[in-house]
């Protein structure tokens, strides 16, 4: 295990849980009581939830005029309801976003800028100014990130283990890993076990296979940033390993709402799956056996990795909040205060405040000095922050990649069909600057 202190902590940094339904009011006094009432919106595992929870409840304890009404939401669900909320114009105060939708949603008017209200009450500045850049869009900072994550794959170390196979390392290239699939599988030997997720579904490691060749999933103006044949030899390499059953199954696959509950690696369908650093808490939290976490495969011969540094999560004002000065500070202590910083860890990723990660190091458990251990892993690997996602973004996750990739595996669409749609869908929903 790697000797941890506070210079190598996070070395070269750019210098769904909670069930939907009823909300949660955290503080002992009632609402109708406090002078102040937020309300405060995420998704994420019942890991997760519990954490926030219990910074609301400490956040109470130390203002006591307000109340924090949490509404956890899961998946897909969290999305339509801040569907509902913008067109209501009823969007909580504090609402979670990622480096994937802030873009968006600012700019569909969802977000309140936060800059009236640094540095008092919301003292960021410790981040240092690239930190604060990774939510700003057209100039101004719509959102607070929560910590630093990359994309990652997470591997069952028990089953490669047992099948005497050595686990992939930052070095593995997409070549080795279809070996590894291969292998695993055979060795496994278990029905419904496979040693690969359908990775064609995931955007963001489209986005990885991309920049290791020198294209991008969105242009800098805001559209598609890569071609058909780029596409093309994307959904070769998948159905090249569906067709030797050495990854999920289409049907299986299908069911990945991109919740950690719903991964195939949770659910026992994959022993190697993708996904984002901060998440190996909640996945670790669901499984008997270790995970190992590393770098998506890479191209080789000197090829870049691909990977690069994001927020891992947001914390954003709703535009029409009428209390933002007072969601402001309970930001401020989400991402300062060195308690709240014990209880939430590195759940939500690396924390932004020198002061937070240092106060935290001494406490880690195994698993998450392993995601903090992985964030050091790329100081010298990752490439500068890409520009905000465009308008669009999420419907094009949602609606193009991940039902073009079905369409394929089911056998509905052929790999040069899939690859025309990819393209010319995500032409038509993105909206360039």
């Amino acid at each position: 295990m790697k000797v941890f202190n506070r210079r190598s902590f996070l070395q070269g940094s750019i210098a769904a849980g909670a069930a939907a339904g009823a909300a949660l009011s955290f503080g002992a006094g009632s609402a109708m009581a406090a002078e102040t009432r937020l309300r405060m919106t995420w998704w994420g595992s019942q890991e997760r939830a519990k954490r926030t929870q219990d910074v609301a409840k400490l956040y109470e304890q130390k203002a006591p005029d307000v109340t924090i009404v949490g509404e956890p939401l899961a998946g897909d669900a969290y999305w339509t309801k801040l569907s509902t909320q913008m067109a209501g114009r009823n969007v909580s105060d504090i609402f979670q976003l990622e480096p994937s939708t802030v873009s968006d949603y600012s700019k569909r008017g969802a977000c309140m800028a936060l800059d009236p209200f640094i540095p008092k009450p919301l003292d960021v500045e410790a981040f240092g100014a690239k930190m604060l850049d990774l939510c700003r869009v057209d100039g101004k900072i719509y959102g607070v990130g929560l910590g630093l994550n990359s994309f990652s794959m997470f591997y069952d170390t028990t089953v490669f283990a047992k099948a005497g196979i050595p686990v992939p390392t930052p070095d593995t290239t997409w070549t080795q890993f279809a070996e590894l699939a291969a292998e695993l599988t055979k060795a496994a030997g278990k029905d419904q076990l496979w040693g690969a997720a359908y990775g064609a579904r995931y955007a963001y490691v489209l986005d990885v296979w991309l920049r290791q060749r020198g294209k991008t999933l969105f242009s800098p103006e805001g559209s598609i940033g890569f071609g058909v044949e780029d596409a093309k030899e994307w959904y070769a390499y998948w159905e090249d390993l569906r067709a030797k059953n050495i990854c999920v199954s289409a049907d299986l696959q299908t069911q990945d709402q991109n919740t950690i509950e719903t991964n195939p690696l949770t659910r026992g369908n994959a022993v190697m799956g993708f996904t984002y650093s901060n998440q190996l808490i909640g996945y670790q939290a669901m499984m008997p056996n270790k995970l190992g976490i590393t770098m998506v495969p890479a191209l080789g011969g000197g090829a870049p990795s691909g990977h690069y540094y994001r927020p891992a999560l947001i914390w954003s004002i709703g535009a029409t909040s009428k209390n933002g000065e007072a969601a402001a500070a309970f930001i401020d202590f989400f991402v300062n205060d060195v308690e709240a910083g014990k209880i939430l860890g590195v759940e939500r990723g690396v924390p932004m405040s020198p002061k937070v990660r240092e106060a935290i190091l001494p406490q880690l458990n195994e698993t998450e000095r392993a995601t903090v251990d992985y964030v050091n892993l790329l100081a010298d690997k990752v490439s500068a922050y890409p520009p905000p996602a465009p308008v669009g973004s999420q419907q094009f996750d949602r609606d193009v990649v991940r039902k073009t990739a079905d369409q394929v595996a089911f056998g509905n669409l052929s790999i040069d069909e899939a690859a025309q749609q990819l393209v010319d869908q995500g032409k038509a929903i993105l909206r360039p600057k």
